[in-house]
Order: structure tokens, then sequence, then C-alpha cells
């Protein structure tokens, strides 16, 4: 049997590879952060000058004429503001008695499409919903200071709608909006900021950019009118945003999970943004390194289905995030514009951000491989463009970042136009304990709940949740080639295994293997688990699986160790483990899984095979 994979020992593997996390950072100028004097002084004179200004609208109405993309996006939006016109203004409403997100989220997007409608078409009527929507809002009791993303994104809905908008604003209705976005955005941030201790503003992951940016946008909305206030605020938010925006380097990952990073960037870019155009500069803010490359991350976690590589609190939906524009448009990487030109659903901001570059660009250019290093992912794939392609996204990192679940070593595939292992991303924020005590008697964010190993599984955490692993080795030759990884996960199991170490291979682009070696101190338990949709059929001996979607198929094939088999199990807790209520059904996925007793050196070695015409 034909293959060029090498499966290295545990420890030379280790002796290779001993590069740590700073020395793969990137050297980078020292930021020069401004006062806020000097901030005031660069302050753009007049409106709009929020992320886009006068002359950005007037060169977007004649690009709506001549892109028939932009045309079909303006027409799209003119449906949504039809709609928008047709509904009541949002209410306060707390559904689960800790977000008002949703609201938040549902004015600013509704303020944005109204507001640009308005800037492309004219039709008063878009001014004067977006006026009902803002003055409803500004008429809340609170914007839900105790849950801070709240507060930062009705801040920057009231922000752009009082910037976009200036113009049509009588002078009453201007004072209605910035003492809402005083009272209700601005002063409950300065309070936090004011506290040494405040929590969102000394973070290093997507609240300090979420709540950074919103305050930003809101405070250079104002800042002719309320100068003291504003240059505070934005004093303090360009020092704190580089906390987490530290977390991009070296490769542009963001080891919170595809999501978070859609969410960090929307609004980390949205800063940024409003800063060039507000004032000139972003101080060297998009010069930390790493950010540069962030517009990459989604583009290699997108599967050919354009489903996501939904690790940590994530879905697998198709990722649609307009900041990729904007990334293009900074950084020229038109790549990043043709990946959002081909997956937008066209919001207010596609059309902004918008870079035409992305028709004559192709993410086709980048390479079959891509390890994010820091946060620890790992990308193969046969080929770009083809959704039939074998694509393995997997990953090491580490079990501390903000909603990592316990999922080291855990992988998804794709091949012959179907997701054939899953990831069962998030479960419900409202479980008891979600994001304390209790987390990690949830199965979906246990280690038993991924495609992973389990040593010793107890009624305990299954993975170290301090545990920091590293791909040791990475390499991804061109096409025709077979790219192989080895993660080192033995921190994950160092209450129970002595060593641990995965590698994952693609033969000629065409099948994997994932081979893991496992030594304990003691005689143990470890299973090996696969989480599919798949029906699944077992051979006689038990020593191979076919699984069947659509009808394609793809051959298990447990090749080590020769005495063990293949069974079929629930995607549910074992009977070991936790059973807590309420938690999330998973009715529609089967457990293929290696089980063995009583060992202290093993390896376990399954072949995925899809079965190609």
């Amino acid at each position: 049997m034909h293959s060029a994979c090498r499966f290295s020992s545990v420890l030379s593997v280790l002796l290779v590879c001993a590069l740590s996390s700073q020395a793969l950072a990137a050297d980078a100028a020292p930021l020069e952060l401004p006062k806020a004097a000097q901030i005031l002084a660069a302050v753009r004179a007049g409106h709009p000058r929020l992320i886009a200004t006068a002359d950005r609208f007037e060169e977007l109405k004649r690009e709506v004429k001549a892109d028939q993309t932009l045309t079909r996006w303006h027409e799209s939006l003119r449906e949504e503001g039809a709609a928008i016109l047709r509904a009541r203004p949002s209410q306060y409403e707390i559904p689960d008695g800790l977000r008002l997100l949703a609201t938040s989220r549902r004015v600013l997007d509704r303020v944005t499409t109204l507001a640009l409608l308005y800037r492309l078409d004219g039709d008063r009527r878009y001014v004067e919903r977006a006026w009902g929507e803002l003055e409803a809002a500004a008429k809340f009791p609170d914007w839900n200071p105790r849950h801070f993303l709240d507060t930062a994104e009705m801040t920057a809905a009231f922000g752009l709608g009082y910037d976009w908008l200036y113009d049509q604003w009588t002078a009453d209705q201007r004072q209605v909006l910035q003492t809402a976005m005083v009272d209700l955005g601005l002063q409950p941030g300065l309070k936090v900021y004011r506290q040494p201790k405040g929590w969102w503003h000394n973070s290093q992951h997507n609240w300090n950019q979420v709540c950074n940016g919103g305050m930003t946008v809101g405070a250079l909305a104002l800042a002719d009118e309320l100068p003291e206030l504003a240059g505070e605020i934005l004093e303090c938010a360009i020092r704190s945003v580089p906390r987490a925006m530290k977390n991009f380097a070296p490769d542009g990952a963001w080891g919170e999970g595809p999501g978070y990073w859609s969410y960090a960037t929307q609004y980390n870019v949205a800063m940024l943004a409003a800063l060039e155009s507000g004032l000139g500069t972003d101080y060297g803010l998009s010069a930390i390194p790493g950010f540069a490359e962030a517009g990459t991350f989604p583009l290699y976690l997108t599967g050919p289905l354009d489903r996501t590589f939904d690790f940590a609190d994530a879905h697998a939906g198709t990722p649609r995030p307009p900041q990729l524009f904007w990334f293009a448009r900074k950084f020229n990487r038109p790549e990043y514009a043709a990946f959002q030109i081909d997956h937008a659903k066209p919001s207010a901001m596609d059309l902004v951000y918008y870079d035409s570059r992305g028709h004559q660009s192709d993410p086709a250019t980048l390479p079959l491989g891509k390890h994010f290093r820091d946060a620890e992912v790992g990308i193969f794939r046969s080929a770009w463009n083809d959704r039939h392609a074998l694509w393995v996204a997997f990953k090491a990192g580490s079990n501390a970042v903000n909603h990592s679940h316990l999922d080291l070593g855990t992988f998804v595939l794709e091949a012959l136009g179907q997701r054939w292992f899953v990831d069962l991303g998030a479960d419900n924020y409202n479980l008891p304990g979600y994001f304390g005590r209790q987390r990690w008697d949830y199965y979906r964010l246990r280690a038993e709940g991924h495609n992973t190993l389990l040593v010793n599984p107890g009624k305990g955490p299954d993975q170290d949740p301090r545990a920091a692993t590293k791909i040791v080795r990475f390499e991804a030759p061109g096409e025709g080639g077979s790219p192989s990884a080895v993660l080192d996960l033995t921190p994950a199991y160092a209450m129970h295994a002595t060593q641990v170490q995965r590698t994952i291979c693609l033969h000629d682009r065409r099948w994997v293997t994932i081979r893991d070696e496992i030594q304990t101190p003691a005689p143990a338990e470890i299973w090996s688990q696969l989480h599919t949709p798949a029906d699944i059929s077992l051979s006689d001996d038990a020593r191979t699986a076919t699984l069947r979607i659509g009808g394609q198929s793809l051959l298990v094939e447990l090749a080590s160790p020769a005495d063990a088999k293949l069974e079929v199990l629930p995607a549910a807790s074992l009977p070991t483990s936790p059973q807590p209520e309420r938690q999330g059904s998973n009715n529609r996925i089967r457990k293929l899984a290696v089980h063995l007793a009583g060992v202290s050196q093993a390896t376990i070695e399954l072949r995925l095979k899809p079965q190609w015409p």
C-alpha cells in the first residue's frame, strides 16, 4: 500500500519542534498611542465621517449603477428596506433574562440599512423610519450595561445613524440621539474604562473589540459636541484594543473559533475604519502582527460545502463577513473580496466596504494547506472551488481560550459533496453553568462530544481545561503530494497519560489516516471516536464501517490494533459521565468508536476512504 506519510515517535517530533509562541510572533514597531488632546485635534469636521464619508457615498452611487453585483445587492437592500418600513420599531426585550443583544443588533441592522438606502436613493421614508427606530430605542430604560455587548452594539447603531443622516436630523432630533448615546451608552462605558479592573477593557477576547468598537463609533460621532467625554473614551479604547488584537499573531487566526472571529473582526474593523475616516489614522493599530492575515482564517476554515469548521462555541453555517472587503482594500488582498462576493448575504456594510477587485481574484491562488500557529488550527484540502474536494480541518491549541471546548485533537472532514465527520458546535448559552462550573458537564463541550480521544473518562473534565497543545509538525506539499501533521496532545491528558500523539495524513489527497499513539503509566481505558450524520453499517468482523450519505459512501477501516473492533454508539454521554438535563439533542448524529481497556501502550489507526467514482 503506497503512502507518502511519515509517522514519527512523540519524542523525536518534540525534539525537532521546540519553538515557543513568542518566537513565532512577528516583530512589530511599538505603538505610539495618542492622548485625548491629540485625538481631538485630528477630528474631521462635519458629517458623515464614520466609516463612510460623503465622498464614499457618492462613489457608491456610481458603483451601484456600473457593477452588476452591487446593482443586485442594492435591489436586495431595497427589498429589506421595504420590509423594515412595514415593521414596528424594536422594543425593549430581554427574553432570556440576560441579553438585550438581539434587539441591539436589529436596531443596528435596520438603521444602517435605512441610512444607506437614503444616501443612495434619497427617499425620505427611510429617514423617517430610521428616526422611528432610534427614537424608540432612545426611550428604553437602559441599553442593558450589565451585558455590555448589548450597550456597545446599540451605541454603534446610534453613532452611525446620527452621523450618516446628520444633515437630515432636526436640532431637536440630534439632541434626543445625543442624550441617549451619552446617558445609555457612553457614560456607562466610561464608568468601565475608569475602573482599573473594568473587565471588558482588560479582556483579550471578542468582548474587547466589540465594546471598544461600539464606544469608538459613538464617541467619534459626538466628538465635536462633547470633546471632553469623547476624547477620554477614544483614548481609552485605542489603548485597550491591542490587548485583544495581539491574539491575531502570527497568522490571523482567532482561538475563540470562526463565529467569534467574525464578531471580533466586525467591530475591530468598524473601530479602525471609523478612526481612519474620522481622524485620518488608526495610530498603527492595523499594523499589529497577524491582523493583515486575519482575512485568511475564514477562507481556509470554510469547506467545499461552504460550511465552516465550527470549533469552540460556533455553528457550521456559511461565513458572510462584510469586513472581508475592508481587509481586501486595506491590505491589498483581493482574494478576500472574491470570497465575500461569492458568499455575501448583502448588507449595508457589504456595500460600504465593497472592493470590486474580488471579481478578478480567486482564493484558489492560495496554497492547499495552512497551519494557523498559536491557535494551532490546520487545514488540508485536495482542491479549491470543487464541492466534491477532500477537506480536513483539525486543531490542537488551548482549552483555556474564551469559548473553547475540550476539543484538542478534533477534526472535521468533507469529501464527495458531504460532511462525513462533524463538530456538534455550541450548546444553549442559557444552560445552567454554561460559562461556569458546569461547563465541562455538557456533552457538546466535553472531549467525548468531539472527534478526539478519551483516556480514563469519568465524571470530571475529560481533557485538562488548562491544557495548551501544539501542532508540532505540519507538512503541506503542493498538488499531488501527501500532506501530514502531528499534534502533541500530551498536556490534554497528562492526568492519565505520559504521551499522546495524533498524526493526520492525506494519502495522495484521496483518503485520510488518523493515527493515535498513547502511552499511560498504568493500564487505562481509551476511546477514539468519530461523530457522523451518516448511516453506518459494520462488516461482520467489525473492522470496517461503511458510511452512506446522499448516495455517496466512505469506508472507515480499523488498521490497528489488530484485536480491536469498531462499534456504533449514540452521540450521548457515557454512563460514567455527567448527565445534565436540558442539554441539546444530538439524535441525528451517531458515534463510531474504538474502545480499548486495560492497555498502557496503544496505537489506534483509522483509515477514512471516500469511495470516489
